[in-house]
């Protein structure tokens, strides 16, 4: 069955920050606030003529960034399940509007008690939840990369790096600065992805911008990104600005855009998927980057790799981003011995 071309609006808005209220009580009201902001621009899109039938809002859009709080502390102050109180009120609009919502928040697990994810979320028509995506790479975060052999064993793999199957083509999930770690993309593409959805929360960097175009195009997808309007959430000081919320299709050409930083529902395109099905069957030799892929040379060298370790955390939930030093250490200590990086005495000498 055919998919008739449909609509993405990127909602640019403004949130508070739980972390900054005095209690958890009034963390609850900030929540509150902040999807009530949400669902007042998502009626503003729909009431445009340019009607959406899916939008999406930034990284940290619920309840902001933890900043220097430890990890029981903000589970307690902002966390939630997913589906849960937080994403209620979205699951009620999307069966309202009859349109589909995705974007990201801070989840608890009962599965994993202790510890706390960047989690992105899609809701489809009915208001059901149909992806969760639990953020692998993160700087400040927990991650289930800290105990990744236990989640991989209470997780089914489609869902580690998941991709779901819906009306509008085969939608994922990829958030801020995870885009800039191109194999997220690329698994996610293999398992069919064709829309990456992208809430973001980041000040304009040439890194950002260029990885943004670079994964749409290399995978043949379109992207949608939502960032925060105002000043971003990681930054207490007011001039570091977010914005630049756009749209880019399957070749990397950005369709909808805009530049600054204010709030605003204009960014907004449409989404030919069979369009893209058509071009990514198209043999163009290198110019198509899926179908002439070299999949298997690649195996070996990412099997023998060596980053980050795996499952720093796996007896007992990282408490705060200081412990991962250690961990960094290690990391540092791997890419030396591949002359990934230069040994640090040699770096000083040069």
């Amino acid at each position: 069955m055919k998919i008739k071309p449909w609509r993405a609006t990127s909602i640019q808005m403004k949130s508070q920050r739980a972390v900054d209220a005095p209690d958890n009580a009034a963390a609850r009201k900030v929540i509150e606030a902040n999807i009530a902001h949400f669902t007042d621009l998502v009626l503003e899109a729909c009431a445009s003529a340019e009607r959406p039938d899916l939008v999406l809002f930034p990284e940290f859009g619920m309840q902001g960034p933890p900043l220097e709080m430890p990890v029981a502390e903000w589970i307690e102050r902002a966390c939630d399940t997913i589906p849960g109180w937080q994403t209620a009120p979205l699951q009620a609009l999307a069966r309202e509007e009859g349109i589909f919502i995705a974007g990201n928040m801070f989840e608890k697990d009962p599965k994993w008690p202790g510890r706390y994810f960047n989690t992105s979320f899609l809701i489809d028509r009915a208001g059901e939840v149909v992806a969760i995506y639990k953020r692998i790479n993160t700087a400040a975060f927990p991650s289930p990369h800290d105990f990744l052999d236990a989640y991989l064993a209470e997780t089914p793999l489609a869902d580690v790096f998941p991709v779901v199957e819906t009306e509008l083509g085969r939608l994922c999930l990829i958030p801020c600065g995870e885009i800039n770690v191109p194999e997220v993309a690329r698994i996610m593409m293999m398992q069919g992805a064709e829309v990456i959805l992208h809430p973001t929360n980041s000040k304009k960097t040439a890194m950002q911008e260029a990885t943004k175009r670079a994964r749409a195009a290399e995978n043949m997808a379109y992207l949608v990104s939502a960032n925060v309007a105002g000043n971003i959430g990681f930054s207490r000081d007011p001039t570091v600005m977010g914005g630049r919320s756009e749209i880019i299709d399957y070749r990397g050409n950005t369709i909808s855009i805009i530049e600054g930083p204010e709030e605003s529902v204009s960014v907004s395109a449409v989404i030919d998927i069979e369009a893209l099905r058509a071009e990514r069957r198209a043999d163009t030799t290198t110019h198509n980057p899926i179908i002439r892929n070299r999949f298997e040379a690649y195996a070996p060298f990412y099997a023998a790799a060596r980053g980050y370790p795996a499952n720093g955390f796996l007896k007992a939930p990282m408490n705060s981003v200081a412990e991962t030093e250690g961990l960094l250490a290690e990391t540092i200590s791997h890419l030396e011995a591949t002359r990934v990086l230069q040994p640090k005495r040699d770096v000083q000498d040069a």
